[in-house]
């Protein structure tokens, strides 16, 4: 089970660090618990933070094209984490515990759009690197290889169609009840893809050293014993 971190530790940069970066629908959440859990070591959702941002300018009925308020809601934003005792982490915002809300299609449109702000990803850059704690850190997110951590010793940048990331998410949010349909989730990812390339602060694009897995057609457990190959001799 990974070890959950208080984000208000210091970091230690002699700490090895794994980057696991990608689009959305790639995998890299549930690859990066589960090296995570095999490895012993911390776990940063990055993705969590932005989206924490985003639930609590939504609880403040925020304008998400108002910059300087969604700027200041970042600092004002209090996120936590904590292990539920199942190994799943449940995200506190604010004090209260957001993580379904955070799951949703809402929150994560709110999270690509908040990103997209210069301010906001430098406000978040300090509070990631603070995760880097002993024994070592799995950070999963779009651009933990490239600005967060690319001193980082092991990058991985995953991906796979687009076609079987809506069906990956349309599957997921199935099971939850939720009623979507997969030509509108294909349709949002390839919007996400796009706005998250073009982005002029820290698009997504793989590191100039990171090792790129396509998880199009692989099993799970495939994929991290990949990912560890990496790390372990």
């Amino acid at each position: 089970m990974p070890a959950m971190h208080n984000e208000a530790q210091s970091p230690a940069a002699t700490v090895p660090v794994l980057t696991i970066d990608g689009p959305s629908g790639s995998g890299k959440g549930t690859i990066s618990r589960m090296v995570a859990a095999r490895l012993g070591w911390r776990y940063l959702d990055s993705g969590a933070l932005y989206r924490a941002v985003g639930v609590a300018a939504g609880w403040a009925d925020l304008d998400l094209d108002d910059h300087g308020a969604l700027v200041r809601c970042t600092f004002d934003t209090e996120v936590g984490f904590r292990d539920d005792g199942r190994g799943e982490p449940r995200v506190l915002v604010n004090g209260t515990d957001a993580t379904d809300e955070l799951r949703t299609e809402t929150a994560g449109a709110a999270a690509s759009a908040i990103a997209a702000i210069p301010e906001v990803r430098a406000a978040l850059k300090d509070r990631q690197r603070r995760f880097r704690q002993p024994p070592g850190l799995v950070a999963d997110g779009r651009d933990m290889g490239t600005v967060i951590f690319p001193d980082a010793p092991f990058k991985v940048f995953l991906t796979a169609s687009a076609e079987e990331r809506a069906q990956r998410r349309y599957k997921q949010l199935n099971d939850k009840g939720v009623s979507v349909t997969l030509d509108g989730l294909l349709r949002e990812i390839l919007a996400r893809d796009a706005r998250d390339a073009q982005r002029a602060v820290a698009p997504l694009r793989p590191a100039d050293d990171a090792v790129h897995i396509d998880t199009t057609g692989m099993d799970i457990d495939a994929v991290v014993e990949q990912v560890l190959a990496l790390v372990k001799p």
